[in-house]
């Protein structure tokens, strides 16, 4: 797959966060020539670490999807774009709702401006959540399934991704939209739970500390990030994904008890304490949720690889050698 990408010219935004910053390290690897943008908002996901071990290798810009004037400089002789950047806390987009707006919805529809004046020939992978699904109707999720986004967050969300394909419709620039679940593995936030609960279960159990798991019989799966970037790299390289959107999946669906069992069980030790939803996030909570993936492993030829257990045990490694760097 990644071939394709010698000396291609491929901007990231996000990309000094979990995400990006693996995509990043995969396609350097490959020979591409990498320019990395991240606004370094310390509420967000950015973390100049995650590039530690390659950062002579890729040009960093710290500007903010928000401002139009330097993405249009930015979108402007690349061949690819990955479309990371986002405000990901259904908290604080509930809090803060304009904010994540902005982010989310206003910034993703001037970079498709950008790119449609500026560089109408990129290729544009745009990530979204299964968060804009709401509440299942049933499971596994597929993408015929209704969307009713249950917070303001998958709202924006859905705008977002729903611009990028009317921009490949309308004015033929090739996007595809990937709806990604419980993406986790080294390089995600784990010092508070704005990316994904799993990140603050990760730290507190390797500071010994006893984690909440609220409820628990809810079923979720989760994707490895190196699978995960498997499924952005095809996405770019097949034209079959031109104008497509496609869920990422992953594990068999855990319940969030087990999953607290399994994460014990492969650190070696923990213990956690199963609490009641808090009543602000029982609002908006989905319930079960799993996906069915079953588009992208027909269109591209995407399967999951890694394994739950594998992949916990990987990312409980990575953090106990590098915990400090994302506190």
């Amino acid at each position: 797959m990644t071939e394709n990408f010698r000396n291609a010219r491929i901007l990231i935004t996000g990309g000094l966060g979990f995400i990006g910053s693996n995509l990043a390290r995969r396609l350097v690897a490959s020979g591409a020539k990498v320019t990395l943008v991240d606004s370094l908002i310390p509420e967000y996901g950015g973390n100049i670490f995650n590039i530690s071990d390659f950062r002579n290798k890729v040009t960093v810009n710290i500007s903010d999807v928000r401002d139009p004037h330097s993405m249009r400089y930015l979108i402007q002789d690349h061949q690819y774009l990955f479309n990371l950047a986002g405000q990901t806390s259904h908290m604080d987009s509930m809090q803060d709702p304009f904010t994540d707006m902005e982010i989310n919805c206003h910034a993703q529809l001037s970079i498709l401006e950008a790119c449609r004046n500026y560089n109408p020939d990129i290729k544009v992978i745009f990530a979204s959540t299964r968060q804009i699904y709401g509440k299942p109707d049933y499971n596994p999720v597929d993408e015929n399934h209704p969307v009713r986004p249950a917070d303001v967050n998958g709202i924006n969300k859905m705008a977002g991704e729903w611009y990028h394909i009317l921009y490949n419709n309308v004015y033929g620039i090739r996007t595809s939209v990937l709806r990604l679940t419980n993406t986790y593995g080294p390089g995600m936030r784990i010092k508070d739970a704005r990316q994904t609960f799993l990140g603050i279960w990760i730290r507190l159990i390797l500071e010994n500390k006893p984690f909440e798991v609220w409820e628990g019989n809810q079923r979720r799966d989760f994707t490895y990030i190196d699978d995960a970037i498997d499924a952005f790299i095809l996405a770019a390289t097949n034209p079959k994904a031109n104008g497509k959107v496609f869920n990422i999946g992953g594990s068999p669906p855990i319940s969030l008890k087990a999953l607290a069992d399994l994460l014990i069980g492969v650190n070696g030790s923990g213990e956690y304490e199963q609490k009641s939803y808090p009543e602000d996030r029982k609002k908006i909570d989905i319930g079960d949720y799993f996906t069915n993936y079953n588009l992208i492993s027909h269109e591209l030829g995407w399967e999951p690889k890694v394994s739950l257990r594998d992949g916990l045990t990987r990312t409980l490694e990575y953090y106990r050698k590098n915990l400090i760097c994302y506190l």
